[in-house]
């Protein structure tokens, strides 16, 4: 039976906007219905709770620290090992419909005379996908951002004469008179989208990945759908953009003690712009109208994505692999965006389905196990029957949690976050090095170290919605020191030699190797050598000969 693969990724998705993760109002029911088909890990962190390094950590299957794309814009050094690099050695066509926030890094390309324009050069450049199409979600106006011309001609087509329909038809909503409200302004969020249903980003993107699907055959695939949306600019066409008024809206989970005496860099994020306008509550009831009708929108092309594998006849045999980035505050903790570590951000929905038989003990289970973003490219890898190389992948296979072998992968989950970038540093005072952040959650404490700063410490077991910081109590020293130590642990791994396995260097005859190659060290005499070599022999041949 060929396998196949369809990695889908949203972006921006809080772990707790479906109604199988326990949402009242936002009913999910396609989505709901792949939990019910594979494992929902109830407990799933991203490497970083921002695009580009959280969406590096899991196409490398490595931390931030290890692959060091650090922030948005900030390249995926040339000789990381991606996703499609692990699978194309096993004949899997490995491609892309949608986002990846993958920054090339051109100036190694040029050191070893890679063009981009060469099939290991576009490979290198696009994080190892194929580019079947490159959909960022990012098209304003100006030369930064480079446009989609496939989606720009699709509208065109579509009647559509606008010069950027991303811009001023997907993510922009009309008055009465007809002037262009833009969607980048979030007092428009409940207006809807000038752009029908069929020709805005998620349709769209669905349909081209359908497109692929068709065109690859009998060739086994992997898939990478990864939707811009519910991600800003927050608009979405009719129907979805009045389906979930203010009665079906979570209040925002914070308190004002929050505001009294916050961590440096927790106030500091506060005082954000996207912040401020998340704490007005007639602004976070625009957005979340939209958000929510986004997150409707989504579902609707997962039960037509799913009706498609059953047209094809390949139910049966796709792993399906459904996920998101990061979250989304949302107001929480008097927040906007993501950047920071508390599970609005930093906690995503994951759900896997293994079609084979051997994950019918676990199918429609929810799993409390702790598991990360980079577990996604070793369990690609498992499926695929591609061996297990622990000295690249840093992330575990979720396969045996799914086959009843394991109910637990580790002990900690860990996040970093890189705030260099941001004006928070300067407004802190803090030089470009020191400007990170490391998160380590045990289950139940959430520690977070700040460079230069006392440390963040929840309590999840007593304080499940995160709104009081132990971090400068006293009595909750130790349990500071005992995370700190576990953070020690975790630094102390060996990252960077990806080049040579552990079971490579444990082959190694480390006391003879160097002799039978002729490098005599510490040798008196011929006499000894021939001794020693002799001896050794002897044993090797006793060796091969036991029974």
């Amino acid at each position: 039976m060929t396998k196949n693969v369809l990695f889908i990724m949203c972006d921006q998705l809080r772990w707790d906007y479906l109604s199988c993760t326990g949402h009242p109002h936002l009913h999910t029911l396609n989505i709901d219905a792949l939990a019910a088909r594979g494992v929902l890990f109830d407990r799933a962190y991203v490497q970083s709770p921002i695009c580009g390094p959280s969406r590096m950590s899991f196409y490398t299957g490595r931390y931030v620290a290890s692959h060091g794309s650090t922030w948005n814009g900030i390249p995926l050094k040339v000789g990381e090992m991606t996703l499609g690099d692990h699978l194309r050695t096993l004949g899997v066509r490995t491609a892309l419909c949608g986002k990846t926030h993958m920054t090339a890094d051109v100036e190694g390309m040029k050191r070893l005379g890679l063009s981009p324009d060469s099939k290991i050069g576009a490979l290198v450049s696009e994080c190892g996908f194929e580019p079947y199409e490159r959909e960022d979600g990012l098209h304003p106006d100006g030369p930064r951002y480079p446009r989609n011309t496939a989606y720009d001609q699709f509208m065109k087509n579509r009647g559509w004469p606008d010069e950027n329909p991303w811009e001023t038809v997907a993510n922009s909503a009309e008055d009465v008179d007809g002037n262009i409200l833009s969607g980048w302004f979030m007092d428009n969020a409940d207006k809807p989208a000038r752009a029908a249903d069929e020709e805005s980003e998620t349709p769209y993107i669905t349909s081209r990945a359908m497109d692929f699907i068709r065109e690859a055959g009998d060739t086994p695939w992997c898939l990478h759908l990864s939707y811009i949306k519910p991600h800003w600019p927050y608009i979405v066409p009719a129907p979805y953009h009045d389906m979930y008024g203010p009665e079906t809206h979570l209040d925002p989970v914070r308190s004002e003690a929050e505001r009294d005496t916050p961590h440096p860099v927790y106030g500091a994020f506060m005082e954000e712009r996207v912040s401020r306008a998340f704490c007005d509550d007639g602004t976070r009831t625009r957005v979340l109208t939209a958000y929510m009708g986004l997150i409707k929108q989504i579902d609707d092309q997962m039960g037509r994505l799913m009706a498609f594998l059953d047209e094809q006849g390949l139910t049966e045999e796709t792993m399906i692999v459904f996920t998101s980035d990061h979250g989304d505050y949302l107001g929480d903790h008097w927040m906007g965006e993501k950047e920071l570590f508390h599970d609005a951000s930093a906690r995503i929905p994951l759900i896997v389905v293994d079609p084979r038989a051997e994950a019918d003990a676990t199918r429609g289970q929810t799993s409390s196990a702790l598991v990360e973003a980079i577990d996604v490219v070793p369990t690609i890898l498992d499926y695929f029957g591609g061996e297990a190389v622990p000295h690249i992948i840093e992330g575990h296979s979720l396969l045996p949690l799914m086959h009843g072998q394991t109910d637990k992968l580790r002990d900690v989950a860990v996040s970093e976050y890189d705030y260099s970038m941001r004006d928070v540093r300067r407004r802190l005072g803090v030089e470009v090095k020191d400007a990170k952040l490391t998160m380590l959650f045990d289950g139940r404490w959430k520690y977070i170290f700040a460079e230069g700063f006392r440390p963040m410490l929840f309590d999840l077991q007593n304080d499940p919605d995160e709104l009081t910081d132990l971090g400068a109590d006293p009595a909750h020293a130790e349990e500071c020191a005992r995370m700190e130590k576990l953070l020690f642990v975790w630094a102390r791994r060996t990252s960077q030699r990806t080049t040579r396995s552990d079971a490579w260097i444990a082959a190694r005859d480390p006391s003879l190797g160097e002799a039978k190659a002729g490098i005599l060290i510490g040798y008196r005499n011929e006499a000894e050598l021939r001794e020693v070599l002799g001896t050794r022999a002897g044993c090797d041949t006793k060796s091969d000969k036991a029974p």
